[in-house]
């Protein structure tokens, strides 16, 4: 795969003049296509203080923020207004996510999405607990038609919450492409969100682009100043390596806020020159797990801070970057100093400037370019490329999706020593490797698997203190299961049930106005759970995943009842469990 490089020094006096003509041209014209969103069509959502704790592109776990989180003046149940006229096409409840989230579709071909929320306004909520009972399901996505539930600008519509996966009451709000379902920068969109404080430019760091990004520690280099203006505290700095890239840790805040934001745009120029740079303008979710090729995904993971690369990873398709002048790897071919420029914006167009000068020092070996060898190590994996290992108890294959940048494939075995373990513990490359695409991998047990016992193996991969389970399949001697992290990989067997707690039998529940339940299994996968009142489906809400619970209302009437509860884990194993109560 050849990589596009900004080379310096190669030009002669008078290829340079023309190119610099052609790059004063380019400098002054638009980088990133204009935007023409309509302004001031959409309102602020919520009836409460109008700011922000996060706004779109801000940088999480494996995945941008999609949109703006507004903030509740840190309490639940404000008014949640429809942003413009149109209808309500979608209503979605789940643990997790968006938790209760209203989708309201507009003339003017966006969506907008409110999340989040506590309840619906008693239409919609009448009609959806209608919806759940007939599907005999708490959690629900439905579709609905145009004339259900037209809305007008400034119509209440739900309570805000803190549903999901919410970390504190707030709003979640996006504006969408309704074909499309991409996702847009709501600040683009003219609310009333005053903003002129230019973004801070934290720390600056160098990478040697010889070698692998996931191979090396980045370089930091210190920076000085404040306000819109940086530079770094040496004068010059001196650079072993013949490819250079850098990142930056930045964020925004609002006129009147001290929450610190992400960023909305970067570019990076060498002696006046855009070489590339990324806007946070639109994205879509199936785009947003490349911010683990935006950022520096082995620091973050490692405990540093989050890092934006201004230059493409090899694995990355541009998404949010725009190739300029190639893809923001610089290649040093002479000895002169060179300035190098970084400008961060905001969505409003604040802007600071980072500037300061290179020069090329001595070269170390691995600081030299020798492309004879890229691609010829077979210990290598590649970005673009199907990348595949077979040994005798392991067996791994990457799609040419799964990769950003190269790494040096590398695993070690050793016995387990969990109770449940029915294989050795395979580390396979590093959790500080991020993976696109989900990858399959083959595991054979260290012991003998009882046909019947086939059903319950599961595959626990590991690192750090994140576990995640995955069900297998059985194809000959091996497990096969999918994952999209490295780290420590096991076969285990699962044939222990789930236990349920939470409610006494035969309790008198006459002053009490819900039912907890607490199902839990020993791999904390609990995939189905179905509560019976008197032999008929009873609604139990599940937010967060955590107790399933019952607000009584007219489905239990006053008097004895039978409740009978089944759960059921990722394997199939289950536990039924009979409570009678009187309320």
């Amino acid at each position: 795969m050849k990589k596009n490089v900004f080379k310096i020094g190669t030009l002669t006096q008078y290829g340079l003049i023309i190119f610099c003509l052609l790059f004063s041209s380019i400098s002054r014209a638009q980088f990133f296509p204009a935007k023409s969103y309509p302004k001031e069509y959409f309102i602020y959502p919520v009836d409460a203080t109008k700011s922000l704790s996060a706004n779109f592109g801000e940088l999480r776990s494996n995945h941008y923020h999609m949109g703006l989180d507004c903030r509740t003046n840190q309490v639940e149940n404000k008014k949640v207004w429809a942003a413009a006229d149109g209808f309500i096409s979608r209503v979605s409840i789940a643990p997790f996510g968006f938790g209760r989230a209203i989708y309201i579709q507009h003339p003017n071909g966006f969506t907008t999405v409110y999340g989040h929320l506590n309840s619906f306004y008693p239409e919609l909520e009448n009609f959806v607990k209608e919806k759940q009972y007939e599907l005999e399901s708490w959690r629900v996505s439905l579709e609905l038609s145009p004339n259900q539930f037209p809305v007008k600008k400034g119509q209440f519509i739900a309570h805000s919450g803190n549903t999901g996966g919410s970390m504190g009451p707030h709003v979640h709000f996006e504006i969408r492409d309704t074909k499309t379902d991409k996702v847009f920068n709501p600040l683009l969109f003219g609310l009333p969100l005053p903003d002129n404080v230019p973004p801070s430019i934290v720390r600056l760091y160098m990478y040697d682009r010889c070698i692998s990004t996931y191979s090396q520690s980045p370089q930091h280099i210190t920076i000085k100043g404040s306000g819109s203006h940086y530079t770094t505290t040496q004068s010059v700095i001196s650079v072993h390596t013949d490819k250079i890239s850098f990142g930056i840790s930045a964020n925004d805040k609002l006129s009147g806020s001290n929450n610190p934001n992400g960023i909305y745009e970067s570019v990076i120029y060498v002696d006046g020159q855009p070489l590339s740079g990324f806007q946070l303008d639109s994205i879509s979710y199936d785009e947003t797990r490349y911010l683990n090729a935006h950022i520096d995904y082995k620091t973050k993971l490692a405990g540093g801070p989050y890092i934006q690369h201004l230059s493409r990873l090899p694995g990355y398709p541009e998404g949010v970057y725009k190739d300029i002048n190639g893809d923001g790897v610089i290649e040093l071919k002479d000895d002169k100093i060179h300035t190098i420029k970084i400008v961060v914006k905001d969505a409003n167009d604040n802007t600071s400037v980072l500037e300061f000068k290179i020069k090329k020092g001595l070269i170390t070996e691995t600081g030299k370019i020798d492309n004879q060898s890229i691609y010829q190590n077979k210990n290598e994996f590649y970005p673009g490329f199907v990348n595949v290992y077979e040994g005798k108890d392991l067996q791994l294959f990457l799609s040419p999706k799964a990769l950003y940048d190269s790494v040096t494939f590398s695993y070690s075995e050793k016995k387990s020593s969990t109770k449940d373990a029915v294989s050795s513990v395979f580390t396979v490359l590093s959790g500080l490797i991020p993976s696109h695409d989900y990858f399959t991998i083959k595991l054979k047990p260290s012991q003998k698997i009882d046909a019947t016992l086939s059903d319950k193996i599961l595959m626990r991969q590991s690192w750090g203190s994140r576990t995640e389970i995955a069900k297998t399949t059985k194809e000959g001697d091996w497990f096969v299961s999918k994952f999209r992290n490295f780290g420590h990989f096991e076969l285990i067997i699962d044939t222990i049930p789930p236990t349920i707690s939470g409610l006494a039998n035969n309790s008198n529940l006459s002053k009490s106005s819900r039912i907890i339940i607490t199902p839990k299994d020993n791999n904390d996968e609990i995939v189905n759970f179905r509560a019976e009142l008197d032999g008929k489906w009873l609604r139990f809400t599940n937010d967060k995943a955590r107790n399933y619970i019952y607000i009584f209302d007219e489905k239990c009437s006053r008097g004895k009842h039978e409740l009978k509860i089944t759960v059921e884990d990722l394997v199939g194993n289950v536990t039924e469990k009979v409570f009678h109560f009187i309320r």
